[in-house]
């Protein structure tokens, strides 16, 4: 379980388990649930794009997640949030329709991008996976008093200067980053369990906005690490256990925010 093969794999986890932890508190407290969906499965087709131009797959995810963002920000000024971010969806799935169309070497690579394929990281990967978390991690620290103001209460946050739309679009931004990065690793699929299910548990856990960070993100590392083991044991696919364990952890903060709120 710790051969070399292995340990890229450790620590790629471990990394993108730690971001999706981070940035999956703001999702919840926000009620972004719907966008942390439909960003990674959105841009995913920016891969198979990068295939037909013959680039680096991370480039063409950055380059879709950017119109994820453009997308949901700029139509949800004028209607619904939720509206928004189906047409933004929908449209990025069009595109990759299109490019998938164009190649007949990328269908193995777009189950991978689906769901996830993180015994495959190589040393090479570790780098850019390693950069790009650590700048949305960096982001969302700097951001963090006014994003959780304006999480929390956009009215407040608008009366001591801090812009709704701005900081909304700043947190999708981060979103975007987050998910580019955990797609060749976690998958699309898999992405939006572990942002929200250890959040919405740590959120239960505790009411302090710091320490539900911190414990998300160690909630979304222990589901990787337990995931993985438990794979390299039976043998089954490490995304049916990060997806089980992600539920169970909702399924946990559920029960008993449920709990507090009978007594």
């Amino acid at each position: 379980m710790f051969a070399s093969f292995m340990i890229n794999a450790w620590i790629a986890a471990t990394v993108i388990a730690a971001v999706a932890g981070v940035v999956g508190f703001f999702v919840v407290i926000r009620g972004s649930a719907f966008a942390a969906h439909a960003l990674p499965l959105g841009t995913f087709p920016g891969a198979a794009a990068a295939a037909v131009l013959g680039v680096n797959p991370l480039i063409g995810l950055l380059v879709f997640s950017g119109l994820g963002v453009i997308g949901i920000s700029q139509l949800g000024q004028r209607g619904r949030h939720e509206i928004a971010t189906a047409l933004s969806f929908v449209m990025l799935l069009g595109l990759g329709a299109l490019f998938l169309s164009m190649t007949t070497e990328y269908f193995q690579a777009v189950y991978a991008l689906l769901f996830g394929e993180v015994l495959g990281v190589s040393s090479s990967e570790l780098v850019p996976v390693i950069v790009i978390s650590v700048v949305s991690v960096a982001l969302t620290a700097i951001l963090f008093r006014p994003l959780l103001l304006s999480s929390v209460s956009p009215e407040l946050g608008e009366a001591r200067g801090i812009p709704a739309r701005r900081m909304e679009l700043l947190f999708l931004s981060i979103l975007a980053l987050a998910t580019a990065v955990a797609l060749p690793v976690v998958g699309a699929l898999l992405v939006f369990s572990l942002m929200v299910g250890p959040a919405s548990a740590a959120r239960s856990l505790t009411d302090r906005p710091s320490r539900a960070v911190l414990l998300s993100a160690g909630l979304s590392v222990l589901t990787v690490w337990i995931s993985i083991a438990l794979s390299f044991a039976s043998d089954w696919p490490i995304g049916f256990f990060v997806g089980g364990l992600s539920a169970i952890a909702y399924g946990a903060g559920r029960s008993l925010t449920w709990a507090r709120s009978a007594r």
